[in-house]
């Protein structure tokens, strides 16, 4: 880092990204001096509000902790080599938190993702935006800070103009899609401000969280409930097949997305709405389901790898 910073004190545009592990799983004690503890966690309704949720909840806490350690100590050599003041700060995250019906789906808690700028002079502090941004939109975003173009096959925009206009909105919809991860998936969704709407492919499969998850004692101790049949509805999700092909959330009066529209008459004519969005930007996009189907790596019910496991691309995957 030091000798990018060093450039940039003369004058050069200078990008650094930094990828930090945390808070991806594996979870510990003992990742912070003072941990959270289990009785401060908030416990969504789609997971079981037993011990192991809990604790697992307050280590991925912790993790998110020394995350914020990292980060300030980004933050302080870029003021000990005077350039903090003359640096744009982009904070983002690839995926919502990696615990069951959250990360690998397309509901809020798996796509939404938190986006913090700091740009001293430019964006004033505190300041909130509401606008949609989807991440695709980072690149064209940090072009055009760097008065380079775009390129022609950029899916995304910038939004350079809500950093001195929050009020400002640049989309009125985002997109997103559940591929391979550990397991074979196809899910893609469209968003509102009102609404949701979610397509699922392959309905004969669960909607299993990435193998790390599994692994969880979350996951584990919800198994555990299954079997004892004592998960509710929302917290079956997980494990259900079929799944329903379509679904339809009112996030506004619904932001868990507990309860699925899609069959009720009266809102028939926003699924039908959604579903052309989304059928439409399938189409600009050229999105194709994959033939033949790529095969799961993980155990689903153990997250335990399976003979044959590689990285790299998942077998029987075909590009069009």
């Amino acid at each position: 880092m030091g000798d990018d910073i060093a450039a940039a004190a003369q004058g050069q545009a200078v990008f650094c990204w930094f990828a930090a592990h945390d808070p991806h799983r594996p979870y510990f004690p003992g990742t912070l001096a003072n941990p959270h503890t289990p009785e401060e966690t908030e416990v969504p309704p789609y997971l079981p509000d037993v011990p192991p949720t809990r604790a697992d909840l307050a280590m991925y806490y912790d993790a998110i902790g020394r995350l914020d350690i990292y980060v300030g100590k980004v933050v302080e050599e870029l003021k000990r080599e005077k350039v903090l003041d003359n640096t744009v700060i982009i904070f983002i995250t690839d995926n919502g938190r990696p615990f069951p019906r959250c990360k690998t789906s397309v509901y809020d808690s798996g796509i939404q993702s938190p986006l913090l700028v700091r740009w001293p002079g430019q964006i004033k502090a505190g300041s909130v935006c509401d606008s949609f941004v989807s991440s695709i939109d980072l690149a064209p975003t940090i072009l055009e800070l760097a008065g380079l173009p775009a390129g022609e096959t950029f899916q995304g925009k910038s939004f350079t103009r809500l950093l001195a206009a929050p009020k400002a909105t640049i989309r009125d919809s985002v997109f997103a899609e559940h591929n391979w991860h550990d397991y074979a998936a196809y899910e893609r969704s469209v968003r509102t401000a009102q609404f949701k709407y979610i397509h699922n492919f392959w309905t004969e499969l669960p909607a299993t969280p990435p193998a790390d998850a599994v692994e969880s004692m979350t996951f584990q101790e919800m198994r555990r409930l299954r079997d004892a049949g004592k998960l509710d509805a929302a917290q079956m999700s997980c494990f259900v097949t079929p799944r329903p092909a379509e679904e339809l959330y009112n996030v506004a009066t619904d932001p868990q997305e507990l309860k699925n529209l899609a069959g009720d008459a009266k809102y028939a004519d926003t699924l039908k709405q959604l579903r052309g969005q989304l059928d439409e930007w399938r189409k600009e996009t050229k999105d194709f389901v994959p033939s033949p189907r790529p095969v799961d790596t993980f155990d689903r019910e153990t997250g335990e790898q399976l003979p044959g496991f590689h990285f790299g691309p998942p077998p029987g995957h075909v590009s069009p």
